[in-house]
């Protein structure tokens, strides 16, 4: 131990962690990359273990399932003679504890989305009011620390008594005290600006191919600004949606569960549900983010069937890429496409799909994704404002 300058330094130790602690973190990442399966997740676990050693005889992998049912982050249900599931304790439950099916809870759900903001965006300290400045100062809401002379429709409340006082002193003296509207001074204040995103995710098949999991670096990201948003901006929106063959929403409760289907990528379908959503928001400003790691491959027709052609860029496809691009761009709606792809056919298309939304793409691993989306956000809600 040594002291410098009055600053006392000595080694650090790290808190020990309990057998469940060391357990459960592995846990949530199994969790994660097997969409919510809990008995794949456990499997996985018991494998680690055999390898690692990660347990002993005082604290089992039977044990660690046991402390999560009791801190509630799984349940089990159990089938019933109709066929219908119910939870532990309910009937259906035939007092032996074995053959039911066992799920996480909505407060393991939390867990996941907030381990994930932390893994992606770091320890993020939560604003007191929740909200993102723009550079716009004015009749606004938040304060921003300057000062400026009063003006006409200036709220009294906005008004700095101490530097207005301060002020009539140096004006008139102390002795001859008065104060009169030169003196007032005013603290600026600045807009809150909201912000209305729709996030867009593939889950064609190509995002679980080449040996190469793509969809659950994309599916943290999306948990990661859901919570980041709900916690930190709790006056913007986000929406979230996946495209295949079609598109559709998703809840936010519904991202630990997310998977690759057996689809091609209609990318078209999915912009045409983002602008849909975004059209019914009253957030003057709007974007879309779109992940996404192949081409367009899908549209689907009038009459219901699909379109489909997998090999190389189909022009009919394409050009309706374009024409949603430039659909969002009449609406104000900026697109921000990150690819997971570095084919240079596909990259010179991402560029003409950019330059028709006058957007934004950026051509990406899946390291760094998730604060690339998370800059990209804050610099879109700072700018956005007019």
């Amino acid at each position: 131990m040594m002291t410098r300058k009055g600053f006392r330094f000595s080694t650090y130790e790290a808190p020990e962690l309990t057998p469940f602690d060391k357990l459960f973190d592995i846990f949530q990442e199994l969790i994660t990359h097997t969409s919510g399966d809990f008995d794949e997740a456990i499997d996985w676990l018991r494998e680690l273990d055999k390898e690692y050693e990660l347990t002993d005889d005082d604290y089992t992998i039977d044990d660690f399932i046991e402390d999560l049912k009791a801190k509630g982050y799984i349940r089990e249900e159990f089938e019933d003679g109709g066929g219908q599931m119910g939870e532990e304790g309910e009937e259906g439950d035939d007092g032996t504890g074995k053959g039911g099916k066992i799920s996480i809870t909505a407060k393991m759900e939390r867990i996941i989305r907030q381990r994930a903001l932390d893994q992606i965006f770091g320890k993020l300290k939560r604003s007191g009011a929740g909200n993102h400045k723009t550079k716009k100062s004015g009749i606004g809401d938040e304060h921003t620390g300057d000062f400026r002379e009063y003006r006409y429709g200036d709220g009294l409340e906005n008004i700095s008594m101490t530097e207005s006082l301060k002020n009539a002193q140096v004006n008139h003296g102390i002795g001859n005290f008065s104060l009169d509207e030169n003196d007032l001074v005013v603290e600026d204040t600045a807009h809150k600006a909201q912000m209305s995103t729709v996030l867009m995710i593939d889950i064609s098949h190509s995002m679980i191919l080449y040996g190469e999991d793509r969809i659950t670096p994309a599916k943290k990201v999306a948990m990661a600004l859901a919570e980041l948003i709900t916690t930190r901006y709790p006056k913007d929106t986000l929406d979230i949606l996946v495209f295949g063959n079609d598109a559709w929403p998703i809840p936010i409760k519904d991202l630990p569960y997310l998977k690759v289907g057996p689809y091609h990528t209609n990318t078209v379908a999915g912009l045409q549900l983002a602008m849909d959503m975004l059209r019914r928001k009253r957030n003057t400003n709007k974007q879309i983010f779109m992940i996404t790691d192949g081409k367009p491959s899908c549209l689907r027709l009038p009459d219901g069937n699909y379109y489909k052609n997998s090999v190389g860029l189909d022009d009919y496809i394409v050009e309706k890429c374009y024409n949603m691009a430039r659909q969002a761009r009449k609406l104000h709606i900026p697109i921000t496409t990150f690819m997971i792809a570095q084919d240079p056919y596909l990259m010179q298309f991402i560029r003409h799909f950019t330059e028709a939304n006058k957007g934004k793409a950026f051509f990406t691993g899946l390291k760094g994704l998730g604060e690339m989306i998370f800059e990209d956000y804050e610099n879109n809600r700072r700018k956005r404002l007019k």
